[in-house]
């Protein structure tokens, strides 16, 4: 059993939140969620993805529907609990977005952290694992990309957003050596829970290029569109550090249990796999992995696309004793399952008892209660 009890996530109830509630419960934390669902679904309030969660783990997340804008509503759920830390992932991302309407990223993704960050201060709460993103980099001057790769040259306003939360993080630090800070900065999160119950179901357009693939696999669109083959890559695609959404949660436990251990004042690292993929190779290996077949269309490159971007993650196996357990293949048959399993998303979810997942994917699949407020 951790020496903390009470984990703070906010942002719970999206792709990557839901995946590391998993790994908290089964680590033994107890956890309370908060989500506005700008990036996640509902269902009568109650977060579907969460419901799962709870199926998988057999285990009770105390979950309220929170926007972090709402300081007077944040502060009384915070004060319901004595929090010990707080995981931050709460935030918009859709990139092409980001650069229409830059007023709403910065105010839902800076605005909303001083809140929460006034809120933890006063409640005396200051341990905090922030949700970054390998956009603070750029375009790499280097690779594989480290930590100390310069940062701020981002051309697009969801990761300027993360990059200046970063600095006023490091001013926080600075200022107040109560403050206990990991940075975590991710590469390309795919794949699913390995039973299926859980995955990414993105509620607005999106770029991420696997649930797209699997798009195509399923014949839901006709053909992928590959943006530029005539980079100077393997097979003249882009090349991106892809990993598992279940590595990445594992990653927020080790830093969990390093801010315990220690007092970092503010650390950061990189998450990724340390190997690049090109879209084509991620492509050929989802079709061998599924026996589907994937049609694609070349266009031409994209303005400001990044040709190639992987991480060294070695700083995070040193310190955090984290390193990456899952293959490309099985990034790939993970996310299937979830697929096949839920062809419409978490709208699957009146079906979980129906479509058999209650006897096969989870043992604890009718225990626990989401609990809503």
């Amino acid at each position: 059993m951790p020496k903390w009890k009470t984990v703070f996530v906010t942002g719970g109830a999206g792709y990557i939140g839901s995946h590391c509630i998993v790994e908290l419960l089964e680590a033994g934390y107890d956890v309370v969620a908060v989500d506005n669902f700008a990036n996640s679904v509902s269902e009568n309030g109650e977060a579907v993805s969460l419901k799962r969660v709870e199926s998988i783990t057999g285990r009770t997340v105390r979950f309220h529907q929170c926007d972090l804008l709402d300081k007077n509503n944040l502060q009384t759920i915070f004060n319901k609990y004595k929090i010990d830390c707080v995981i931050h992932f709460a935030a918009i991302k859709a990139v092409g977005e980001s650069m229409q309407k830059p007023f709403i990223y910065y105010k839902n993704n800076i605005v909303a952290t001083i809140n929460l960050l006034e809120i933890m201060k006063e409640a005396n709460c200051q341990q905090l694992v922030f949700s970054s993103s390998c956009t603070v980099y750029g375009d790499p001057e280097h690779l594989p990309i480290t930590e100390s790769h310069p940062t701020g040259n981002v051309t697009n306003v969801y990761g300027r957003t993360k990059y200046f939360i970063e600095e006023m993080l490091k001013d926080v630090a600075r200022a107040d050596e109560k403050w206990n800070i990991i940075l975590l900065r991710y590469f390309n999160p795919v794949g699913a829970h390995p039973s299926g119950i859980i995955g990414e179901d993105p509620t607005k357009p999106f770029t991420n290029l696997m649930p797209f693939i699997a798009q195509v696999a399923v014949g839901s669109k006709p053909y992928l569109t590959i943006f530029g083959d005539d980079y100077d890559t393997v097979d003249g695609t882009g090349i991106r550090d892809y990993i598992h959404v279940m590595d990445l949660a594992s990653g927020h436990v080790a830093a969990l249990n390093k801010l315990q251990a220690e007092s970092v004042r503010l650390k950061t690292y990189n998450l990724g796999t340390g190997q690049g993929y090109s879209v084509l190779q991620l492509i050929k290996t989802f079709e061998a992995v599924t026996k589907t077949k994937v049609p694609y269309k070349v266009e031409s490159r994209r303005q400001g696309d990044i040709v190639s971007m992987f991480a060294n993650a070695e700083l995070a196996k040193e310190e955090l004793g984290w390193q990456t357990r899952y293959s490309i293949e099985e990034m790939c048959e993970h996310f299937w399952k979830w697929k096949t399993l839920n062809p419409s998303g978490y709208k699957s979810a009146d079906n979980l008892v129906s479509n058999g997942l209650s006897n096969t994917a989870s043992p604890h699949l009718m225990k626990g209660t989401l609990l809503v407020s």
